[in-house]
Protein backbone atom coordinates (compact mmCIF):
# COMPACT_ATOMS: atom_id res chain seq x y z
CA UNK A 1 0.00 0.00 0.00
CA UNK A 2 1.30 3.44 -1.33
CA UNK A 3 1.59 6.47 1.39
CA UNK A 4 -1.89 7.20 1.89
CA UNK A 5 -3.32 10.43 3.51
CA UNK A 6 -7.18 9.93 4.75
CA UNK A 7 -9.77 13.00 4.75
CA UNK A 8 -9.23 15.17 7.64
CA UNK A 9 -5.33 15.18 7.00
CA UNK A 10 -3.89 18.74 5.92
CA UNK A 11 -2.39 19.39 2.25
CA UNK A 12 -0.20 22.26 1.77
CA UNK A 13 0.39 24.42 -1.08
CA UNK A 14 3.07 26.41 -2.26
CA UNK A 15 1.64 29.60 -4.12
CA UNK A 16 -1.53 31.27 -3.77
CA UNK A 17 -3.30 32.22 -6.56
CA UNK A 18 -6.51 30.94 -8.46
CA UNK A 19 -4.93 27.90 -9.06
CA UNK A 20 -4.39 27.41 -5.24
CA UNK A 21 -7.35 28.58 -4.52
CA UNK A 22 -9.49 25.80 -6.98
CA UNK A 23 -7.30 23.14 -5.63
CA UNK A 24 -8.20 24.40 -1.92
CA UNK A 25 -11.73 24.22 -3.36
CA UNK A 26 -11.35 20.53 -4.48
CA UNK A 27 -9.46 19.49 -1.31
CA UNK A 28 -12.48 21.01 0.96
CA UNK A 29 -14.74 19.07 -0.68
CA UNK A 30 -13.03 15.82 -0.21
CA UNK A 31 -13.02 16.27 3.35
CA UNK A 32 -9.18 17.63 3.73
CA UNK A 33 -7.67 21.02 5.10
CA UNK A 34 -5.59 23.08 3.62
CA UNK A 35 -2.19 25.69 4.30
CA UNK A 36 -1.21 27.85 1.74
CA UNK A 37 2.41 29.52 1.56
CA UNK A 38 3.27 32.66 0.02
CA UNK A 39 4.24 36.43 0.25
CA UNK A 40 0.91 37.80 -0.49
CA UNK A 41 -1.86 38.15 2.49
CA UNK A 42 -5.68 37.33 2.01
CA UNK A 43 -4.78 35.83 -1.22
CA UNK A 44 -7.10 33.93 -3.37
CA UNK A 45 -6.50 31.03 -2.00
CA UNK A 46 -5.86 32.12 1.18
CA UNK A 47 -9.39 33.27 1.29
CA UNK A 48 -10.64 29.60 0.95
CA UNK A 49 -7.84 27.94 3.29
CA UNK A 50 -7.69 26.94 6.27
CA UNK A 51 -4.13 28.24 7.70
CA UNK A 52 -2.19 31.17 5.66
CA UNK A 53 1.65 31.16 6.13
CA UNK A 54 2.90 34.77 5.22
CA UNK A 55 6.63 34.54 3.96
CA UNK A 56 9.15 34.61 1.12
CA UNK A 57 9.57 31.58 -0.50
CA UNK A 58 13.59 31.42 0.23
CA UNK A 59 12.93 31.98 4.30
CA UNK A 60 13.76 28.57 5.55
CA UNK A 61 12.97 28.76 8.92
CA UNK A 62 9.01 29.80 7.41
CA UNK A 63 9.10 27.16 4.69
CA UNK A 64 10.27 24.41 8.00
CA UNK A 65 7.54 25.71 9.94
CA UNK A 66 5.12 25.23 7.16
CA UNK A 67 6.27 21.89 6.11
CA UNK A 68 5.72 20.42 9.65
CA UNK A 69 1.97 21.55 9.25
CA UNK A 70 0.93 19.34 7.09
CA UNK A 71 0.92 15.69 5.70
CA UNK A 72 1.99 17.15 2.13
CA UNK A 73 3.05 19.87 -0.15
CA UNK A 74 2.34 20.29 -3.31
CA UNK A 75 2.88 23.16 -5.61
CA UNK A 76 0.44 26.37 -7.81
CA UNK A 77 3.81 27.61 -9.49
CA UNK A 78 6.90 25.93 -10.62
CA UNK A 79 9.59 28.65 -9.45
CA UNK A 80 9.60 28.00 -6.17
CA UNK A 81 13.27 28.09 -5.02
CA UNK A 82 15.37 24.45 -4.66
CA UNK A 83 16.63 25.57 -1.46
CA UNK A 84 12.89 25.66 -0.24
CA UNK A 85 11.75 22.40 -1.41
CA UNK A 86 14.89 20.73 -0.19
CA UNK A 87 14.09 21.91 3.21
CA UNK A 88 10.40 20.62 2.99
CA UNK A 89 11.01 17.25 2.19
CA UNK A 90 12.98 16.73 5.22
CA UNK A 91 9.76 16.91 6.96
CA UNK A 92 7.15 15.76 4.79
CA UNK A 93 6.30 14.59 1.63
CA UNK A 94 6.53 16.63 -1.42
CA UNK A 95 4.08 16.08 -4.59
CA UNK A 96 5.34 16.49 -7.53
CA UNK A 97 8.75 15.62 -7.41
CA UNK A 98 11.60 17.94 -7.11
CA UNK A 99 13.01 16.92 -10.14
CA UNK A 100 10.08 17.47 -12.56
CA UNK A 101 10.34 21.51 -10.91
CA UNK A 102 14.03 21.81 -11.74
CA UNK A 103 13.54 20.58 -15.33
CA UNK A 104 10.34 23.70 -16.06
CA UNK A 105 12.42 25.68 -13.98
CA UNK A 106 15.21 26.45 -16.98
CA UNK A 107 13.96 25.78 -20.63
CA UNK A 108 17.04 24.32 -21.69
CA UNK A 109 16.91 21.89 -19.13
CA UNK A 110 13.73 21.14 -20.26
CA UNK A 111 14.19 20.68 -23.94
CA UNK A 112 17.01 18.64 -23.39
CA UNK A 113 15.68 16.59 -20.95
CA UNK A 114 12.81 15.95 -23.52
CA UNK A 115 14.78 15.58 -26.48
CA UNK A 116 16.98 12.88 -24.49
CA UNK A 117 13.52 10.90 -23.87
CA UNK A 118 12.88 10.79 -27.63
CA UNK A 119 10.22 13.60 -27.33
CA UNK A 120 9.67 15.84 -30.22
CA UNK A 121 10.46 19.58 -29.22
CA UNK A 122 11.45 22.51 -31.61
CA UNK A 123 15.22 22.83 -32.63
CA UNK A 124 16.74 24.70 -29.76
CA UNK A 125 20.12 26.02 -28.77
CA UNK A 126 21.29 27.64 -25.32
CA UNK A 127 22.19 31.02 -25.46
CA UNK A 128 24.88 33.08 -22.60
CA UNK A 129 25.97 35.46 -24.81
CA UNK A 130 25.98 38.08 -27.95
CA UNK A 131 28.62 35.39 -29.38
CA UNK A 132 26.41 32.45 -28.93
CA UNK A 133 23.25 34.38 -30.11
CA UNK A 134 24.98 34.99 -33.25
CA UNK A 135 26.19 31.41 -33.66
CA UNK A 136 22.50 30.36 -32.59
CA UNK A 137 20.91 32.49 -35.25
CA UNK A 138 23.13 31.02 -37.72
CA UNK A 139 21.81 27.64 -37.29
CA UNK A 140 18.16 27.96 -36.53
CA UNK A 141 17.81 30.90 -38.92
CA UNK A 142 15.11 33.61 -38.97
CA UNK A 143 13.10 34.50 -37.76
CA UNK A 144 13.83 32.39 -34.61
CA UNK A 145 12.31 33.15 -31.11
CA UNK A 146 15.07 34.53 -28.10
CA UNK A 147 13.57 33.23 -24.89
CA UNK A 148 15.24 33.48 -21.17
CA UNK A 149 15.69 30.41 -19.65
CA UNK A 150 14.16 30.69 -16.23
CA UNK A 151 10.70 32.82 -14.97
CA UNK A 152 9.11 33.81 -18.55
CA UNK A 153 5.18 33.64 -18.53
CA UNK A 154 2.58 35.06 -20.64
CA UNK A 155 4.94 35.77 -23.68
CA UNK A 156 7.16 38.10 -21.16
CA UNK A 157 11.21 37.65 -21.83
CA UNK A 158 10.25 36.89 -25.31
CA UNK A 159 11.23 37.97 -28.59
CA UNK A 160 10.84 37.53 -32.56
CA UNK A 161 13.94 37.49 -34.19
CA UNK A 162 12.91 39.10 -37.38
CA UNK A 163 15.20 39.14 -40.92
CA UNK A 164 15.77 42.94 -39.99
CA UNK A 165 16.20 42.46 -36.10
CA UNK A 166 19.65 43.55 -35.05
CA UNK A 167 20.87 41.12 -32.36
CA UNK A 168 23.67 44.07 -30.97
CA UNK A 169 20.53 46.31 -30.17
CA UNK A 170 18.65 42.87 -28.79
CA UNK A 171 21.13 41.63 -26.41
CA UNK A 172 21.52 44.06 -23.57
CA UNK A 173 17.74 43.47 -22.82
CA UNK A 174 18.97 39.74 -22.26
CA UNK A 175 22.59 40.12 -21.07
CA UNK A 176 23.46 38.73 -17.60
CA UNK A 177 20.88 35.92 -17.78
CA UNK A 178 20.90 32.67 -19.70
CA UNK A 179 18.46 32.50 -22.10
CA UNK A 180 17.59 29.65 -25.22
CA UNK A 181 16.66 30.16 -28.83
CA UNK A 182 14.15 27.79 -30.21
CA UNK A 183 13.17 27.01 -34.05
CA UNK A 184 10.34 29.46 -35.20
CA UNK A 185 7.41 27.07 -35.85
CA UNK A 186 4.86 27.20 -38.32
CA UNK A 187 2.31 25.85 -36.52
CA UNK A 188 -1.88 25.54 -37.27
CA UNK A 189 -3.04 25.17 -33.42
CA UNK A 190 -1.61 24.95 -30.11
CA UNK A 191 -3.11 21.69 -28.03
CA UNK A 192 -2.47 20.74 -24.72
CA UNK A 193 -2.88 17.83 -22.50
CA UNK A 194 -3.83 17.60 -18.81
CA UNK A 195 -2.18 14.31 -16.92
CA UNK A 196 -2.99 13.13 -13.69
CA UNK A 197 -0.76 10.38 -12.09
CA UNK A 198 -1.39 8.86 -8.76
CA UNK A 199 1.43 6.99 -6.22
CA UNK A 200 0.90 4.27 -8.08
CA UNK A 201 1.27 5.10 -11.52
CA UNK A 202 -2.35 5.36 -12.44
CA UNK A 203 -2.65 7.63 -15.20
CA UNK A 204 -5.29 9.95 -16.19
CA UNK A 205 -5.79 12.44 -19.16
CA UNK A 206 -7.90 15.14 -20.62
CA UNK A 207 -7.63 16.04 -23.77
CA UNK A 208 -6.20 17.46 -25.98
CA UNK A 209 -7.51 20.81 -25.61
CA UNK A 210 -7.34 23.60 -28.69
CA UNK A 211 -5.81 27.03 -27.24
CA UNK A 212 -5.96 30.45 -28.59
CA UNK A 213 -4.05 33.23 -26.99
CA UNK A 214 -4.28 37.19 -27.18
CA UNK A 215 -1.64 39.13 -26.77
CA UNK A 216 0.31 35.95 -25.32
CA UNK A 217 -1.86 35.28 -22.78
CA UNK A 218 -3.96 32.31 -23.17
CA UNK A 219 -7.73 33.46 -24.48
CA UNK A 220 -9.87 30.58 -25.38
CA UNK A 221 -9.90 26.84 -24.70
CA UNK A 222 -11.51 24.19 -26.39
CA UNK A 223 -12.10 20.75 -25.22
CA UNK A 224 -12.06 18.48 -27.39
CA UNK A 225 -9.66 20.12 -30.16
CA UNK A 226 -10.27 19.92 -33.47
CA UNK A 227 -7.13 17.19 -34.39
CA UNK A 228 -6.89 13.65 -36.18
CA UNK A 229 -7.51 10.94 -34.10
CA UNK A 230 -3.45 10.00 -34.30
CA UNK A 231 -2.18 13.13 -33.06
CA UNK A 232 -4.92 13.05 -30.15
CA UNK A 233 -3.31 9.77 -29.08
CA UNK A 234 0.14 11.00 -29.86
CA UNK A 235 -0.16 13.47 -27.37
CA UNK A 236 -1.51 11.60 -24.32
CA UNK A 237 1.40 9.10 -25.27
CA UNK A 238 3.72 11.87 -24.58
CA UNK A 239 2.19 13.44 -21.41
CA UNK A 240 2.09 9.24 -20.11
CA UNK A 241 6.11 9.29 -21.26
CA UNK A 242 7.13 11.97 -19.46
CA UNK A 243 5.38 11.54 -16.59
CA UNK A 244 6.25 7.87 -15.94
CA UNK A 245 9.94 8.67 -17.02
CA UNK A 246 10.32 11.53 -14.31
CA UNK A 247 8.24 9.41 -11.85
CA UNK A 248 5.10 13.03 -11.40
CA UNK A 249 3.35 12.19 -8.88
CA UNK A 250 -0.19 14.90 -9.29
CA UNK A 251 -0.61 16.75 -12.38
CA UNK A 252 1.14 18.12 -14.92
CA UNK A 253 0.16 19.87 -17.90
CA UNK A 254 2.08 19.97 -21.66
CA UNK A 255 1.55 22.17 -24.07
CA UNK A 256 2.13 21.37 -27.47
CA UNK A 257 2.25 22.92 -31.51
CA UNK A 258 0.24 21.12 -34.10
CA UNK A 259 2.54 21.95 -36.94
CA UNK A 260 0.93 23.10 -40.44
CA UNK A 261 2.73 19.63 -42.37
CA UNK A 262 0.99 17.74 -39.57
CA UNK A 263 3.97 17.09 -36.84
CA UNK A 264 3.23 16.92 -32.77
CA UNK A 265 6.02 19.47 -31.13
CA UNK A 266 6.37 19.94 -27.16
CA UNK A 267 6.08 23.46 -26.33
CA UNK A 268 6.50 23.64 -22.66
CA UNK A 269 5.42 21.52 -19.39
CA UNK A 270 4.00 23.36 -16.46
CA UNK A 271 4.07 20.23 -13.25
CA UNK A 272 0.69 22.07 -11.92
CA UNK A 273 -3.22 22.62 -12.82
CA UNK A 274 -3.08 24.74 -16.27
CA UNK A 275 -5.18 27.30 -17.26
CA UNK A 276 -6.60 25.36 -20.28
CA UNK A 277 -7.19 22.59 -18.07
CA UNK A 278 -10.00 25.06 -15.80
CA UNK A 279 -12.90 23.94 -17.97
CA UNK A 280 -12.48 20.58 -16.61
CA UNK A 281 -14.14 21.42 -13.32
CA UNK A 282 -17.50 22.07 -15.19
CA UNK A 283 -16.81 19.34 -18.34
CA UNK A 284 -15.42 16.69 -16.37
CA UNK A 285 -16.44 13.81 -14.43
CA UNK A 286 -13.28 14.53 -12.11
CA UNK A 287 -11.99 17.98 -12.58
CA UNK A 288 -7.81 18.70 -12.80
CA UNK A 289 -8.10 19.76 -9.26
CA UNK A 290 -9.47 17.02 -7.60
CA UNK A 291 -7.04 14.80 -9.52
CA UNK A 292 -4.02 16.70 -7.67
CA UNK A 293 -6.29 15.96 -5.01
CA UNK A 294 -6.06 12.59 -5.12
CA UNK A 295 -2.88 12.28 -6.74
CA UNK A 296 -0.81 13.80 -3.63
CA UNK A 297 -2.91 12.11 -0.85
CA UNK A 298 -2.66 8.63 -2.54
CA UNK A 299 -5.74 7.98 -3.48
CA UNK A 300 -6.94 6.21 -7.00
CA UNK A 301 -7.66 8.53 -9.49
CA UNK A 302 -10.80 9.80 -11.54
CA UNK A 303 -11.82 10.19 -15.09
CA UNK A 304 -11.55 13.08 -16.52
CA UNK A 305 -14.23 12.02 -18.95
CA UNK A 306 -15.65 15.18 -19.86
CA UNK A 307 -20.29 14.70 -20.67
CA UNK A 308 -19.96 17.14 -23.02
CA UNK A 309 -17.69 19.49 -25.49
CA UNK A 310 -16.54 22.51 -23.77
CA UNK A 311 -15.38 26.07 -24.04
CA UNK A 312 -13.76 28.33 -21.25
CA UNK A 313 -12.85 32.11 -21.69
CA UNK A 314 -10.08 34.08 -19.49
CA UNK A 315 -11.36 37.12 -17.31
CA UNK A 316 -9.17 39.73 -17.69
CA UNK A 317 -8.70 42.69 -15.28
CA UNK A 318 -9.32 44.82 -18.23
CA UNK A 319 -13.14 44.11 -18.48
CA UNK A 320 -12.91 45.79 -15.00
CA UNK A 321 -11.58 48.78 -16.55
CA UNK A 322 -15.09 50.86 -16.14
CA UNK A 323 -16.13 49.40 -12.91
CA UNK A 324 -17.98 46.17 -11.84
CA UNK A 325 -19.31 44.50 -14.49
CA UNK A 326 -23.50 43.96 -14.53
CA UNK A 327 -23.52 40.52 -12.99
CA UNK A 328 -27.37 40.72 -12.95
CA UNK A 329 -27.90 41.37 -16.54
CA UNK A 330 -25.13 38.93 -17.43
CA UNK A 331 -26.89 35.94 -15.78
CA UNK A 332 -30.14 36.82 -16.95
CA UNK A 333 -28.77 36.89 -20.23
CA UNK A 334 -26.53 33.54 -20.37
CA UNK A 335 -28.08 31.36 -17.59
CA UNK A 336 -26.43 28.27 -18.97
CA UNK A 337 -22.26 30.18 -18.90
CA UNK A 338 -20.58 29.26 -15.11
CA UNK A 339 -18.48 31.97 -13.70
CA UNK A 340 -16.16 31.48 -11.97
CA UNK A 341 -13.98 34.38 -10.16
CA UNK A 342 -10.99 34.78 -8.37
CA UNK A 343 -11.26 36.66 -5.09
CA UNK A 344 -8.43 39.04 -6.64
CA UNK A 345 -9.26 42.78 -5.08
CA UNK A 346 -7.40 44.83 -7.64
CA UNK A 347 -8.07 44.20 -11.09
CA UNK A 348 -5.25 45.25 -13.56
CA UNK A 349 -5.13 45.25 -17.23
CA UNK A 350 -4.04 41.60 -18.42
CA UNK A 351 -4.37 40.22 -14.63
CA UNK A 352 -6.24 36.97 -14.53
CA UNK A 353 -9.51 37.79 -12.68
CA UNK A 354 -11.90 34.77 -13.67
CA UNK A 355 -13.08 32.81 -15.91
CA UNK A 356 -16.03 31.87 -18.04
CA UNK A 357 -17.13 28.16 -18.74
CA UNK A 358 -19.99 26.80 -21.37
CA UNK A 359 -20.84 23.55 -22.62
CA UNK A 360 -22.31 22.43 -25.75
CA UNK A 361 -23.37 20.26 -28.78
CA UNK A 362 -20.23 21.01 -30.03
CA UNK A 363 -16.80 22.82 -29.00
CA UNK A 364 -17.33 25.49 -31.42
CA UNK A 365 -21.13 26.51 -30.34
CA UNK A 366 -19.34 26.37 -26.64
CA UNK A 367 -16.66 28.87 -27.63
CA UNK A 368 -18.84 31.32 -29.54
CA UNK A 369 -21.26 31.55 -26.21
CA UNK A 370 -18.91 31.94 -23.49
CA UNK A 371 -17.47 34.82 -25.98
CA UNK A 372 -20.41 36.23 -26.79
CA UNK A 373 -20.44 36.09 -22.93
CA UNK A 374 -18.01 37.97 -21.99
CA UNK A 375 -18.43 40.51 -24.83
CA UNK A 376 -21.71 41.67 -22.81
CA UNK A 377 -19.46 42.42 -19.89
CA UNK A 378 -18.07 45.07 -22.08
CA UNK A 379 -20.27 46.67 -24.41
CA UNK A 380 -21.97 48.77 -22.08
CA UNK A 381 -18.18 50.88 -22.14
CA UNK A 382 -18.31 51.04 -25.56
Amino acid sequence: MTQYFPPGSKLGVLGSGQLGRMFAIAARRLGYGVHVFSPDENSPTAQVADREFVAEYDDLNAIEEFAQSVSVITFEFENVPAASTDVAQKFTRVDPCVEILHLSQNRNREKSSLAAMGIPVPKFEPVHSLDDLKQAVQKLGRPSVLKTATMGYDGKGQTLIQPDTDLETLWPEYEGQESILEQFVDFEMEISVVGARGREGDFAACGPIQNDHRNHILDVSVLPAMVSDAIAKQAIEVTRTVMSEIDVVGVLCIEFFVTSDGRLLVNELAPRPHNSGHLTIDACETCQFEQQVRAIAGLPLGQFNHHQPAAMVNLLGDEWEQGEPDWVEFTRQFPDVKIHLYGKEEPRPGRKMGHLTCLAETGSVAAERVLQARELLTARYR
